[in-house]
């Protein structure tokens, strides 16, 4: 891969990680909370905010392994199934930061 291509996938996956965050992100607030969902997982369950956003990692986490183990086999996914997995999966990420920081905070 050329010096060029890396840096259109990273600026490409960080623009388009961005955009969900935040355009996309309004839609799942609720009264102005960004965790909301995972809140609302946790009054569920009574598992902490952050282990209901690792079960929403999880699928996402699996899906690459699984990527990952095709690979071997021959087997290559779409393009927009590497870029949906890996932009969920720095999403997800970026949130639990953001969760842990709010804890600290």
């Amino acid at each position: 891969m050329s010096e060029e291509d890396f840096n259109f996938i990273v600026t490409d996956t960080l623009d388009k990680i961005k955009e969900t965050l935040i355009v996309k992100g309004k839609e799942y607030r609720r009264n102005s909370n960004v965790f909301h969902n995972f809140e609302q997982g946790s009054n569920r369950s009574g598992l902490s905010r952050e282990k209901v956003l690792d079960g929403f990692l999880l699928k996402h986490e699996i899906s690459i392994a699984d990527m990952t183990n095709d690979l071997d086999k021959g087997v290559f996914p779409k393009i927009e199934t590497v870029n949906e997995k890996f932009g969920d999966n720095i999403i997800y990420l970026i949130i639990k930061k953001a969760m842990i920081i709010d804890r600290i905070y």
